[in-house]
């Protein structure tokens, strides 16, 4: 791994080396059937070595630990850690030790070093050591830096430097879905895929929402008073598998006047992930701000805030509806019901609501009733802003189950 080699002999060695957890053991398992020539010799091998596990010596999988090899590879969200020994090889004491340890990565220079302070001396065949951690940001091309000066007892200053070169690779995917209710409340659908090559625990995956919204979490079920996620008590996720979170997400009531005419962008929070790997080993990552586009709504908003699921056939039934004024103007409105093959309604068409100021909202509450039977639209509501003589339009806003009354009585 060492790029730059020193051109002449040094008093001192630089050794790095990274720290990373062992790995369980994998044994090759040799057995044969008792007919065969060695009959049950190679099996009682097998139960008599102590990489096997017990009971399942067939299995590749051993008991024992074994240090890595190689350096491994290093995930986005993870803390890399690394050992750093400087050692004194000649028979001569070194003076006003400094050592320094800095991390580039493509966008910055990060110095890593515990301690700034130049060790005063070091006599023979004696060491400075030092661990370095720091929980990695970026993807890409990183070098560590480990510079290393001294004074010779003859006051010579000497000064070398090595590099050490690794990749950082991502190690989920993430995307987002947004789906807009009719009421101001807003789905997220967050995919995350484990795109390394070990699976994973998935020990937290939540969303922080912004200042606007309170968020609920839907991943769990509630079976016997206790909740249970959906993904099982055993959260792995296996290599190139794919899970799906979701969060339902409402304006705070400070913000919900407002909700109806927010245009443009707006920022819902940041997703938090958090999981284990090997032996332990912890990785976080965290979005950055998540933004949708609000739904356009036009100069005037119309919202049902109550209805029935399921109404008796040829009966009255009540519905509540919001206006909002989602213009910069006052508009003076008018309410005309228009009756469909289905719908009809209840009360005076052409009633005035009177003046509506821009961001302020009114509620209505009408009666209709349905001369069909099953699921039908409901539809024909029309506002006229006076002022501008512009009709609005609202057809199936909404819809409802209708059943004959004595199929109810039925039941």
């Amino acid at each position: 791994m060492d790029v730059n080699q020193p051109k002449q002999e040094h008093l001192l060695a630089l050794k790095v080396m990274r720290l990373t957890k062992p790995t369980l053991f994998t044994n090759i398992p040799v057995t044969c059937e008792e007919r065969d020539l060695p009959g049950d010799l190679l099996n009682q091998l097998m139960k008599d070595d102590p990489s096997t596990v017990k009971g399942a010596e067939t299995l590749m999988l051993g008991e024992m630990l074994t240090l890595p090899q190689n350096f491994g590879n290093i995930f986005l969200g993870e803390t890399f850690s690394s050992y750093i020994s400087v050692h004194n090889d000649s028979n001569q004491v070194v003076k006003d030790i400094l050592v320094k340890a800095d991390l580039q990565t493509s966008s910055q220079r990060l110095n890593l070093s515990a301690s700034s302070a130049a060790v005063a001396e070091l006599k023979s065949d004696c060491c400075i050591d030092d661990v370095i951690h720091h929980e990695v940001k970026e993807i890409g091309t990183h070098i560590l830096v480990c510079a290393v000066s001294y004074t010779t007892q003859t006051g010579e200053k000497m000064y070398f430097r090595k590099f050490f070169k690794f990749q950082v690779l991502k190690p989920l995917d993430v995307k987002t879905k947004f789906y807009n209710a009719e009421t101001d409340e807003v789905f997220l659908e967050a995919q995350i895929q484990n795109i390394t090559t070990s699976p994973m625990f998935m020990e937290k995956v939540s969303l922080e929402p912004s200042i606007m919204y309170n968020v609920a979490e839907l991943n769990t079920v509630n079976k016997t008073g206790e909740s249970v996620s959906t993904f099982g008590s055993r959260t792995y996720l296996q290599p190139m598998d794919t899970r799906q979170y979701l969060y339902c997400l409402k304006p705070k009531q400070e913000f919900a006047e407002k909700a109806g005419v927010i245009k443009g962008v707006t920022v819902i929070g940041k997703l938090d992930i958090v999981w284990k790997t090997n032996l332990g080993e912890r990785g976080r990552l965290q979005t950055s701000q998540l933004q949708r586009m609000a739904p356009g709504y036009g100069d005037v908003r119309l919202s049902l805030e109550t209805i029935p699921d399921t109404v008796n056939l040829e009966e009255p039934f009540d519905i509540t509806c919001k206006i909002t004024n989602c213009s910069e103007r006052t508009m003076d409105l008018v309410l005309e019901m228009c009756n469909t093959n289905s719908i009809h309604w209840c009360g005076v068409s052409g009633r005035q609501l009177g003046k509506l100021h821009p961001s302020s909202s009114l509620h209505l509450a009408l009666t209709l009733l349905s001369s069909v039977q099953g699921l039908q639209s409901v539809s024909g509501l029309r506002l006229m802003d006076t002022f501008l003589k512009r009709t609005y339009e609202y057809d199936d806003i909404a819809q409802v189950c209708v059943i004959s009354s004595k199929v109810k009585e039925e039941h």
